[in-house]
């Protein structure tokens, strides 16, 4: 497909040789505009080379924008747009914008340009989007069929991406690059959307997400959250999630949102995935997945150690973050050498984490400091602290002395009195408040200065409790700002030593994730998957990863596309015969695939994908009619204006809720469209109830299509389903058997097999119900009647009498 096509094609920048290299970058811009938001990266850029726009549906990204610097680095923009508004971490990423974009040229750097937030509003953007002129769409169109027509070529889905593709749009109308020297009223020429995938990611659209179950949200149960909790459901997420740390959990969701189709790091993935597995390194992993339970977050305890507001508990938790580490790393270190991810660990965990530890334990007073509820340096640490705390703790028996010499000049009619010590305020003399003492007249006592009455209890400074002001000072005050000052220290030598817990937080994460999938591959009985460079999807004996897990037994089946086997599965058969969950199937054991896990199957081989796409029927979306029919053919024109060769696109329930014959002849012209690719055709797997597609031989007879059956029995009026996958066109659609199993009614089963044989014989449709209906039509006749012969004129009719004696009898009947 060239450059000018008008549909969202998956597209990677490719080599071309060195004299057009140059040539291509000297003539052509980049404007690159992204937004970053609750960690999901919204990218779309415009090239000037092509005339076209580029965009990425919506990814995770973490905190140090990994995946946003590898954009940059591909793409090398002239200009990079954003909000004015943005986190901390996208505008310390924009600041450092010069070192991460490293431009081959050796030239300018690009520019960072700041739009109010406003130019990125969602609606603001959709306005844009839909009211600019494009020269790919069709003229003719309506408004109804242009929105139709650009959504099944931009991701209106995605907030982020559409926010981005807006302010994209705002910034070509006011730079106007490739036009700068064209009259105004020249707009800058958008000759195509086209979907940029990175290098060896995978594309999986929100559907398949959605309709295979990869990812579902429910609401918590717990009556605290059912506002805003929500928990994951039975889902695959949901069954691999075994992950010990927050940032496992996290790292394992971005691999299902970014699967990849680089089999180096696959197989990686897999080398210690198969380690984990073997009965000799069991209590390996139950060591390993102590230590990972108390890695704690890390970074979110950096930010505050370098705002000076780190807690009692982030001290705690990084001190149990870096022994667990150490831990880790010793660990990994009598493993195998062969396997990187151990390798790295022993390598990168260095000895700086024994040096943090050390500080911490050194300095810091645990036990104090949960007691007291800050920071307290321990014993031996700081010389002048100690002095200063060995004078508090003499201090009690020192104020009771100095206490007993005050009762001697006081009035004798003070019982008793104390020395009291107040952080900020001093030392006070403290005596009880006497039954004369009622105004605060009486509260004044000849050589002492009164300060306040608390608790039945006056407050004065005396000439010994000024001289201990001076003699001791404010002591709590003085040792903890002593410490906060050590406290600080600290912190600054262990943020010079962060890089190191930047590498426990990455590499303990990719541990995590693949100890969870070792774990659920072992309790399943999962088999390692085997990679191909050739186009090719091979599974033996596959099982659906959840249905397996929520039935009692599960028939597996074999999977086998090729351009040997057919790369176009036509599959027939009665409902509830498994076609959706074979196609799902198929779907989960590529997907789990893709991302370095082991796969429910005897024997698994996969063809380098590089897409995921569905259109399967989901019961949760009641919908029907012309409504439902705009979603398939949407869904669907994304799997033809996006599919590769490489692609697996699987297709169900087309045309459900819409007229027959169009469903059938658009499914047939989807599937010829496809077969005229020949050896470019996509892994297509279509379940369909259009028999007529195979009985009217609307399809050509070419190797890529094989016709596929779910095997079932009819034992006398018993239906026998086998949920065998086998060769074959399924020409009975065994609907009367389905109902009697789905509980309808005997009478209505039968009248329906006999209004199926009069019209599959021509023959016409007699009504069964004779009598009821001429009795009605007497009804209706007679009540006409008694309308007619109404006097209207007569002063002496009562209508209301008449409609409550002679037309709501008779109305029963009548309806």
């Amino acid at each position: 497909m060239n450059s000018t096509s008008t549909f969202a094609t998956q597209c990677q920048p490719k080599p071309l040789p060195i004299n057009e290299q140059e040539e291509e970058q000297g003539q052509s811009e980049v404007c690159l505009c992204v937004l970053w938001y609750g960690g999901e990266l919204g990218i779309a850029y415009y090239d000037t080379g092509d005339c076209s726009i580029y965009f990425m549906t919506e990814s995770p990204d973490n905190e140090d924008l990994k995946l946003l610097q590898k954009v940059v680095d591909e793409v090398l923009p002239k200009y990079i747009l954003s909000s004015a508004k943005q986190d901390y971490s996208i505008a310390k990423f924009l600041t450092n914008i010069k070192t991460l974009a490293r431009d081959k040229q050796g030239g300018t750097k690009p520019e960072v340009v700041l739009y109010p937030n406003t130019d990125f509003g969602l609606e603001v953007s959709k306005q844009r989007i839909l009211s600019r002129q494009f020269p790919f769409v069709p003229s003719h169109m309506t408004a109804m069929e242009k929105i139709l027509f650009l959504s099944s070529v931009i991701p209106f889905e995605s907030p982020l991406v559409i926010r981005a593709l807006g302010g994209l749009l705002k910034f070509l109308d006011r730079k106007r690059p490739g036009v700068e020297l064209e009259d105004s009223h020249i707009a800058v020429p958008i000759l195509a959307f086209k979907k940029f995938v990175l290098t060896d990611i995978v594309n999986v659209d929100q559907d398949t997400y959605c309709v295979l179950q990869i990812f579902k949200s429910e609401v918590h149960p717990s009556v605290y959250k059912q506002v805003s909790g929500k928990k994951e459901g039975l889902s695959l997420y949901g069954i691999l999630n075994h992950c010990r740390c927050k940032w496992g959990e996290k790292l394992m969701r971005l691999w299902f949102m970014r699967p990849t189709r680089n089999l180096t790091e696959l197989n990686k993935r897999l080398d210690v995935i198969q380690f984990f597995l073997l009965a000799q390194n069991h209590e390996t992993v139950l060591t390993l997945q102590e230590c990972l339970k108390n890695i704690k977050n890390v970074p979110l305890i950096l930010r505050r150690m370098a705002l000076s507001n780190t807690k009692v508990s982030d001290w705690q938790a990084l001190y149990k973050t870096v022994y667990s580490a150490v831990c880790l790393r010793d660990t990994c270190r009598s493993l195998p050498k062969t396997i990187e991810l151990f390798q790295t660990i022993s390598q990168v965990f260095t000895d700086d984490l024994h040096y943090i530890a050390s500080l911490i334990s050194k300095v810091v007073d645990f036990e104090n400091s949960i007691s007291e509820n800050h920071f307290t340096v321990r014993p031996n640490v700081d010389v002048t602290i100690d002095e200063k705390k060995r004078k508090l703790i003499g201090l009690s028996d020192f104020l009771t002395d100095v206490a007993r010499k005050e009762l001697e000049d006081l009035d004798n009619r003070i019982p008793s009195c104390s020395v009291i010590y107040i952080p900020l305020i001093g030392f006070l003399l403290s005596i009880p408040r006497l039954p004369t003492m009622v105004d605060k007249n009486d509260f004044e006592i000849e050589g002492l200065d009164f300060m306040f009455l608390s608790e039945e209890k006056l407050h004065y400074r005396s000439a010994r409790t000024k001289d201990l002001d001076g003699l001791l000072g404010d002591l709590h005050c003085e040792i903890r700002d002593q410490e906060t000052l050590i406290m600080y220290q600290l912190q600054t030598k262990i943020l010079e030593k962060s890089a190191v817990l930047s590498d426990v937080i990455e590499y303990t994460a990719h541990l995590d994730v693949l100890l969870s999938l070792a774990v659920m591959a072992r309790e399943n009985g999962y088999i390692r998957p085997h990679y191909s460079h050739s186009h090719m999807i091979r599974i033996k004996d596959g099982r659906h990863p959840l249905m397996e897990l929520c039935a009692k037994t599960f028939v597996p089946n074999s999977v086998e596309s090729s351009e040997i086997n057919g790369r176009i599965k036509i599959l027939t058969g009665p409902n509830s015969s498994g076609k959706s969950v074979y196609l799902k199937q198929v779907g989960l054991i590529t997907f789990m695939a893709l991302i370095g896990s082991y796969v429910p199957a005897a024997e698994a081989e996969i063809g380098a994908v590089d897409g995921i796409y569905t259109r399967i029927h989901s019961r949760e979306s009641v919908s029907l009619g012309l409504s439902t029919f705009m979603i398939d053919l949407n869904q669907v024109a994304k799997a033809v204006n996006n599919a590769t060769e490489r692609s697996l696109v699987l297709i169900d329930e087309f045309g459900k809720g819409t007229n027959t014959v169009d469903g059938l002849s658009l499914l047939a012209a989807v599937l010829r469209y496809w077969i005229k690719q020949t050896i470019h055709c996509p892994h297509i797997f279509v379940a369909t109830n259009f028999h007529s597609l195979v009985q009217l031989k609307l399809l050509p007879d070419t190797p890529l299509l094989q016709y596929l059956t779910m095997d079932t029995h009819q034992d006398g009026d018993e239906l026998v389903f086998f949920y065998q996958i086998k060769e074959g066109v399924s020409t009975v659609s065994h609907a009367a058997n389905i109902a009697a199993l789905a509980g309808m009614p005997p009478k209505v089963i039968a009248r329906g097999i006999e209004v199926s044989e009069l019209l599959r014989n021509g023959k016409p449709i007699q009504c069964l119900d004779h009598s009821s209906k001429e009795k009605q039509l007497h009804n209706c006749k007679s009540l006409v009647d008694k309308f007619l012969s109404l006097d209207l004129n007569d002063p002496h009719l009562d209508l209301k009498e008449f409609m409550n004696k002679e037309v709501l009898p008779s109305s029963a009947s009548v309806l």
